[in-house]
């Protein structure tokens, strides 16, 4: 697979919330959306605390999904996926994980938490773009229903 492949164009607008507390890591995820065929609102937050007090506060008004960072100050990934999931609110909000952590416990404790799916951030800009563009696929097409373990982890195919 080269760099210009084509992508099916995404026939609805996105409301995503992307929760990332390394500043170059937003600005490359803003870039790839920019990339894609798809038209998207997408609202950032550098700590748990404040996405929580977002979340909380909007609850009648949830995006499409939220991409999620393990490693964030204040509050970090873990205990926002926690609180999302134990909120009568907000549990069916989709969460994809979203980090850097390739640590086999820290996956299974994310599955187990009733995260959506997980993207390990890749070292490529073209992997991180069709990663993006699957999961957004899956959000635009509503098809977020919690998978198996066989399918947790999104990865190029």
């Amino acid at each position: 697979m080269g760099n210009a492949k084509e992508y099916k164009p995404i026939d609805r607008k996105l409301n995503l919330i992307l929760a990332e507390d390394d500043r170059d890591d937003q600005l490359l995820f803003e870039e790839v959306i920019a990339e894609l065929p798809v038209s998207v609102e997408l609202t950032t937050f550098s700590n748990g605390d404040d996405l929580m007090e977002w979340l909380t506060n909007h609850e009648n008004n949830l995006p499409d999904a939220l991409f999620l960072d393990l490693n964030m100050p204040r509050k970090n990934g873990f205990a926002a996926l926690g609180e999302i999931k134990r909120n009568m609110k907000l549990q069916d909000l989709p969460v994809i994980i979203f980090s850097t952590a390739t640590n086999r416990e820290m996956i299974k404790q994310v599955f187990k938490d009733a995260a959506h799916y997980y993207i390990r951030k890749p070292a490529s800009f073209w992997e991180l773009k069709e990663l993006i563009y699957k999961s957004l696929k899956l959000i635009a097409e509503n098809d977020m229903d919690l998978p198996g373990k066989g399918s947790f982890m999104l990865t190029i195919d």
